[in-house]
């Protein structure tokens, strides 16, 4: 007697071998049996015309806090994905001192816009060194799966103190190595830090460690070379808001170069495309190609459509700036639906909005169809098709907030805005798939449902990937990169986390705006339509886009 069956689905076990036929067992939480299984089980899936992989492996979450609060690990959970890696770009709340729990806390909402009184009020904060957050972690309820980084933020200000951002001496960084080594031989996955002047705390300035020389990125990571384990992860000192030109990208890969080969570990970086940027992004992909086939193990992480800022009724417009626009901020959605619709009020937004000087509306595109449409044709904005109706864009977006009920939103992509060379990113074989950033930056974007957008359009739709290349760039890549056992892969004797898919069907609602967080605040949330079944360790937590209750996650250790 089986604990579950799933038979007749099309198996994509996550190593890209090709599709196969097959039924998969499960008993006490592992895969026993692959291929024709014969016996009862106490439950049995029929996925006939389904397609059946591991469960998604998202290598770039901040997650950090949410997780206290939301064992479940939404958005990400709708999307397919059954483990997480949190404690990226170098702030985590571990080590921490006491006293420092509101300065981490502060540092997080300021870097990754996730509030910090809901912080505060969410966590335990029942640690202090790493392994004692890791700990904290195992006795948390949890839907998924969870392994973390230590950050270099937190151990610069656990160490230093006040004098975070300076240079430490060699006392503090001796005290940051034992930390570091704390940390790995408790389970970290990692270290990670942050080089790009964008991420500043609380008092405007970059964070502790954004100017680290290569000494003390070396001393860091000599621990990881030391076990023999764990990635470091950083958001690198690339792109025009970095002051970046052509020599000093070449001089920062260089530095990430020197870091992997040092350390013998695997280095990973957020890499993404903007106009303003030109083709620095391709220039970064030839470098890392040359410093790997010169001995290092870099490999830089982007996303599989553009990174968007959200606006919406139910939250920020892009008119923000006009008095009008403003006034709409204390009213309830019902209360704003109808100043929208209101033919006095109505034209009133409407000239504060055309008389504005905000963002392009050759940069906006309206998310208004169900499924979600995040294609970048030029066709496809504000603009355009505004033009196309004879009317101002947002004359046209109040028109289009009226005939869905105010569910249409625009998406701002600031990051990744041209298709093409997206596609380029994805196509280089050093490049991952991550910075989905779930739990990050919840009142701006929402992205931790790129895994089902590149499953639809870039497998299904496009064809640009094969299923089995597909489903191993979702799963079995980044979690050999990040070394979490046994993850990624269908196989007898691994755990059993899996998908069944209706692939036909796999599509994306329109984002919404939740006020669920600890006092109230605000964050988007996106499901997924076509996931029949996922299932962690065993155990089914979410059946056709709805949570079971049940929450079997473990804490992942290197």
């Amino acid at each position: 007697m089986y604990d579950l069956v799933i038979r007749n689905g099309t198996l994509v076990d996550g190593t890209g071998s090709s599709p196969r036929r097959a039924d998969l067992a499960v008993t006490d939480g592992q895969i026993v049996a692959i291929g024709h299984v014969d016996g009862e089980a106490t439950r049995t899936i029929e996925a006939e015309g389904r397609i059946v992989t591991p469960g998604f492996v998202d290598i770039h979450t901040h997650l950090d806090a949410q997780i206290s609060w939301d064992p479940l690990g939404t958005s990400s959970c709708f999307h397919g994905v059954t483990s997480v890696v949190i404690g990226n770009c170098g702030v985590t709340f571990a080590p921490c001192r006491p006293e420092d729990r509101q300065g981490l806390a502060e540092m997080m909402e300021s870097v990754e816009d996730i509030p910090a009184h809901a912080i505060m009020s969410g966590l335990s904060w029942e640690w202090e060194t790493y392994g004692q957050y890791l700990a904290d972690l195992d006795r948390k309820p949890k839907g998924i799966n969870i392994g973390g980084m230590v950050g270099h933020s937190a151990l610069r200000r656990y160490v230093m103190g006040d004098r975070a951002t300076e240079v430490p001496t060699d006392a503090d960084l001796a005290a940051m190595v034992d930390l570091v080594d704390e940390a790995i031989t408790a389970g970290a996955l990692g270290l990670s830090s942050s080089r790009t002047v964008l991420h500043k705390g609380a008092d405007g300035q970059p964070i502790p460690g954004t100017y680290a020389t290569l000494d003390e990125l070396l001393a860091l990571t000599d621990v990881l070379a030391r076990h023999g384990k764990g990635v470091f992860e950083t958001a690198a000192m690339l792109g025009s808001q970095n002051g970046a030109t052509p020599e000093s990208t070449i001089e920062e890969i260089n530095v990430l170069a020197e870091v992997s080969r040092s350390s013998g570990r695997p280095v990973s970086f957020g890499l993404t495309e903007t106009i303003a940027g030109g083709l620095l992004h391709r220039q970064v992909l030839e470098l890392v190609a040359d410093a790997n086939a010169h001995g290092a193990r870099i490999h830089p992480q982007t996303t599989v459509r553009s990174v968007g800022v959200l606006f919406g009724l139910a939250h920020h417009s892009p008119y923000g700036g006009c008095a009008a626009w403003q006034a709409l901020g204390p009213l309830t959605f019902d209360e704003r639906l109808a100043a929208v619709r209101d033919p006095e009020h109505r034209a009133l937004l409407i000239a504060e909005a055309d008389a504005s000087q905000g963002i392009g509306p050759d940069r906006l595109f309206p998310l208004d169809t169900v499924p979600a449409d995040y294609r970048l044709d030029p066709e496809r904005s504000l603009a355009a098709r505004a033009e196309a109706a004879g009317t101002s864009p947002a004359a046209y977006w109040l028109d289009l907030l009226d005939t869905t009920d105010g569910a249409c939103l625009l998406n701002w992509p600031f990051l990744n805005q041209t298709p093409d060379e997206v596609e380029h990113l994805l196509a280089d074989d050093n490049v991952v798939l991550g910075l989905a950033d779930a739990g990050a930056h919840v009142g701006q974007i929402m992205d931790a449902s790129q895994p089902t957008w590149f499953l639809a359009h870039w497998v299904r739709d496009r064809g640009l990937y094969s299923l089995a290349e597909g489903v191993a760039r979702l799963t079995s890549i980044p979690a050999e990169l990040f070394a979490i056992p046994d993850r990624g892969i269908l196989a007898v004797g691994r755990p059993a986390d899996i998908n069944v898919i209706d692939l036909d069907a796999l599509a994306l609602p329109l984002p919404e705006f939740h006020h669920d967080f600890p006092g109230g605040a605000g964050r988007w949330v996106q499901g997924a339509t076509g996931y029949d079944v996922t299932v962690v360790n065993g155990i089914v937590t979410l059946e056709d886009g709805e949570h079971t209750g049940a929450l079997p996650g473990v804490t992942l250790r290197s």
